[in-house]
Order: structure tokens, then C-alpha cells, then sequence
């Protein structure tokens, strides 16, 4: 093992370590869940653009879809935690497979524009279907007890649970990414004209991972309705969509803690702004997106690891 990598495991494992003492010091777990949730999202959506090169205008639909079946399975039909939020990603994942069946025929901006049109149908279901509430969302959904047994009343211990999904969905991208099913999107993302070349089934690949990158934003929707107990039509705006653009470019496309960082540093920011600036905090978040665009081209992780191999670089070039 590389120093590297024996330093990204170091790195992952204090993090860890530092995600469970958490409540222990002090850190409010509702603010820590919210951020986890949207750590998920922005993983999710990264597995799409920074491992496949697709950029979606309209994963908000996968995220608040799969809130508000979540809520409404939940608070209307009584289900359980597990089953609710397994249904909210089996909706994400069944739109993402129409939506996917419809925009992968297509490339680039064209992609995009195709995308955020149907997110705005989704988007306008919310408004308007009877059991989203409109424009009041859905209230009051309860967190139940998990399999019927764990009572999740408590902030600690959802907060836990949602400590283990993130973990889970973490792996899980890895896993995907380093197989060789994610080797065949990586070659996609890089010269898709060549995996046609080679006789690979490039939109097979494309749908599939549309799919698994709505099921897993559906996750982080469903997760979230069930820790902040409710669902809204700003889950599903189009604003959701490029918040998570933001966090995805700002931590950096095409790492895997990258997505993270910039779900943290934009959550955070809106917490400790918001109540400060009310509405300019928008403003506020996209100056320093440009600012770190225009220093971080490759997001401040891949800026890290640009700087970290440069130096391995010359290190070892007076060895060769």
C-alpha cells in the first residue's frame, strides 16, 4: 500500500471515529443528520458525473419523489422507517429509470436540458397531487420505530442509523466504482467512441448508472424526510438540483470524500448564515463557489490529491 492510500484510510477512519463521538461533544445531531443526508445526495450525484460524465439538471426529482412517498407511506399508511424509506427509493429509482430510458439518448447540454425538463414535471406533480399537501408539503411525518422494535424518537439514535446508512453508501459507490462494471464507466466518461469500439452496450451502462445514482439520491431524500418530519416542494425544485452541482464541484468531481466536503462546507454555511443574511446567503454561497472555481479548478479535494501527486512526482524523480 502506498503512502497515499495509507493516508486516505488513516484520514477515513478519523473521520469515523470523529462522526460517532460527535454527539459526545456537543455537535447539534439534527445538523449533523441533515448534512449526512445531503453527503449522500452528493455522492450519488457524483457517481453520475464524476465517474460517468453525465451531468442531470434534475436529480431534485429523485430526491424530493422519494421524500414525499417516504412521508406518505409513513405518516398515511403506517408503515414502518425501513419500509417507507424503502419505497421512496424504489419511486426514485422507477423515475430515474423512465427519465434515464428518455435523456441517455442524447449527449452533453442536451442531456442536461432533457433532464431538468423532467424534473419539472415532477416537480409540478408535487404542487398539485393531493397527498403532497402543495404548497404546505407534508407534515408531521413521524420516525416511527426501526423494524418495529428501535424507537427513533430520539436524535441520538437516529442519528446513529443515519451515521450507518451514510457509511453503507459510502461503500457501496466504491464498491461500484472499482468494479469492473465502474472501470467500463470510467472508459465511457474518458472516450465513450472507444467502449463503443471495443463492442460494449454504451446506454445499457449510462441507464444503469442513472438509475443506481437516482436510487441512491432517492435514499438521501427518503432518509431525510424521516429525520427533519416532513417533505416540501423545495426538496423537488429545481434549486435542489443545482445545490448539489455546487457541492459536487466545489468538493470536487470525480473524488469520493470530495462530494462530502462540499455537502459539508454548503450546509454549514447555510446554518450558520441564514438566520445572519436571511435570502443572501444564495448570494453568498455562489461567490464563494466562483471564487473557488476560479482557484480550485478541480474542487479542493482533486486540487489535494493534484498537489499531493506532484510531490510524490518529484520526489521521486531524482531516484529515476
Amino acid at each position: 500500500m502506498t503512502k497515499a492510500a495509507q493516508l486516505i484510510r488513516i484520514t477515513y477512519i478519523a473521520l469515523l471515529i470523529l462522526a460517532l463521538v460527535a454527539p459526545l461533544l456537543g455537535l447539534y445531531p439534527v445538523f449533523l443528520m441533515k448534512l449526512l443526508c445531503f453527503a449522500i445526495f452528493a455522492a450519488a450525484f457524483n457517481l453520475l458525473l464524476g465517474f460517468t460524465g453525465l451531468l442531470s439538471f434534475g436529480h431534485a426529482a429523485f430526491f424530493g419523489s422519494a421524500a414525499y412517498v417516504t412521508g406518505w407511506f409513513i405518516k398515511a399508511q403506517n408503515f414502518t422507517p425501513e419500509l417507507g424509506i424503502l419505497a421512496g427509493v424504489i419511486a426514485a429509482g422507477l423515475i430515474g429509470l423512465v427519465v434515464g430510458m428518455v435523456a441517455i439518448r442524447r449527449q452533453g447540454i442536451y442531456f442536461a436540458m432533457i433532464t431538468m425538463a423532467l424534473a419539472q414535471i415532477v416537480y409540478f406533480v408535487g404542487l398539485q397531487a393531493p397527498f403532497t399537501g402543495g404548497e404546505d408539503g407534508l407534515q408531521g411525518v413521524p420516525r416511527g420505530a426501526l423494524l418495529g422494535l428501535l424507537p427513533l424518537t430520539s436524535d441520538t439514535t437516529m442519528y446513529y442509523l443515519v451515521v450507518a446508512v451514510f457509511v453503507a453508501c459510502f461503500l457501496t459507490i466504491s464498491r461500484i466504482v472499482h468494479s469492473p462494471f465502474g472501470q467500463v464507466l470510467k472508459m465511457i466518461r474518458e472516450n465513450e467512441p472507444r467502449a463503443i469500439s471495443l463492442g460494449y452496450q454504451v446506454d445499457r451502462y449510462k441507464l444503469l448508472a442513472f438509475v443506481l445514482s437516482a436510487a441512491l439520491t432517492g435514499l438521501a431524500g427518503a432518509l431525510k424526510t424521516v429525520v427533519m418530519g416532513f417533505a416540501t416542494l423545495s426538496d423537488v425544485h429545481w434549486s435542489m438540483s443545482g445545490e448539489v452541482i455546487l457541492m459536487t464541484l466545489l468538493g470536487g468531481v470525480g473524488t469520493f470524500f470530495g462530494p462530502v466536503l462540499g455537502a459539508g462546507i454548503v450546509i454549514s454555511l447555510q446554518n450558520l448564515l441564514a438566520d445572519k443574511v436571511g435570502s443572501w446567503v444564495t448570494v453568498i454561497i455562489g461567490v464563494i463557489f466562483v471564487l473557488c472555481v476560479l482557484t480550485f479548478r478541480k474542487g479542493i479535494v482533486g486540487e489535494l490529491q493534484a498537489y499531493l501527486e506532484r510531490r510524490r512526482r518529484t520526489a521521486a524523480a531524482p531516484d529515476a
